[in-house]
């Protein structure tokens, strides 16, 4: 079966309250971060989201922080991208944020094409 040219991923849940990585480009594909966004949907308490590109360089994890204890308002919503971003095949993306309570959510829109 032949592999698909391009495919749509959407990553859409709760956000980890410890570095986690939430998504991986798979082999073969270049993963492009299209939309990248947190709401906090608590109503009284600001949170603090951080955002890194992960890459393994000599078997080991190298994380790239591009947003690091952004704070975001009870009942607000932000992009955590301006642009687009490119994950090489085994490149990730990983997220946390400083909420306990899981009234961070996360929306990632990925576009996998075909190396």
């Amino acid at each position: 079966m032949a592999l698909a040219l391009n495919q749509f991923q959407t990553i859409a849940q709760a956000c980890p309250n410890l570095d986690t990585e939430i998504y991986e480009a798979p082999i073969g594909y270049t993963g492009v971060v299209l939309l990248a966004q947190v709401t906090n949907v608590g109503i009284t308490s600001s949170h603090d989201v951080s955002l890194s590109h992960r890459r393994e360089v000599g078997g080991v994890d190298v994380d790239t922080r591009m947003l690091l204890n952004y704070p975001i308002p009870a009942g607000e919503t932000a992009n955590l991208l301006t642009g687009k971003l490119v994950l090489e095949s085994g490149d990730g993306l990983v997220i946390s944020s400083s909420d306990g309570l899981q009234q961070m959510n996360v929306v990632i829109s990925i576009l996998e094409t075909l190396n």
